[in-house]
């Protein structure tokens, strides 16, 4: 009898803020795998260490420090879960510098599965979404196309604690679908069915 495969994930949130919403979800899909997904394993990866974008810091084809560290953990996941907030209709600075990072040679982010979540006002972060798809193209991430989590925060009832916990029922079992559907395109990716 074979064994299933494991994916890993590695999952990063936009936003550096301790209870943030997207924090949250992530932590919130951590105990959706660990409760109810047999094969997956989810790693929040920091990016707050990493220091800004800059051809100057790299010397003879190695990176800073932080950088390396964070590159080698892009680069040994089977797939991504970006948590990425909304700031000024696009995606968060350091969001962006972390793809960067990963996106100097040898692109570590190449030919692997990727799914987005967010929290917010109005739209729920859905223009993020759309700008990181388009820099998933060049960077060759593939991003799923369905389920979308866009979780429209400020309504009632409240949907986290005043420490970002997610604690509303429908939401975590829209990021389960969510990750489900992430699982399932890994594997297809990988040559390999669940």
């Amino acid at each position: 009898m074979a064994t299933q495969a494991v994916i890993k994930v590695a999952a990063l949130c936009g936003s550096l803020r301790e209870a943030s919403y997207h924090r949250g979800l992530l932590h919130a899909a951590m105990e959706i795998c660990n409760d109810s997904i047999n094969g997956m394993e989810i790693e929040c990866v920091d990016i707050s260490s990493l220091p800004f974008t800059n051809e100057d810091l790299e010397v003879n084809g190695t990176y800073p420090d932080a950088v390396e560290v964070f590159r080698k953990k892009i680069e040994k996941a089977d797939c991504f879960l970006f948590a990425s907030p909304e700031y000024n209709y696009s995606v968060t600075g350091p969001l962006k510098n972390a793809i960067d990072w990963a996106s100097r040679p040898p692109n570590v982010w190449a030919d692997k599965a990727a799914a987005i979540v967010s929290a917010g006002a109005n739209f729920g972060g859905g223009r993020s979404h759309y700008h990181l798809r388009q820099i998933g193209i060049y960077i060759d991430l593939h991003f799923i196309n369905k389920p979308e989590l866009f979780v429209f925060a400020f309504e009632s009832p409240p949907k986290f604690d005043s420490n970002g916990v997610l604690i509303d029922e429908e939401i975590k079992q829209r990021l389960r679908a969510v990750l489900l559907a992430l699982q399932a395109f890994a594997l297809r990716l990988k040559g390999k069915s669940q």
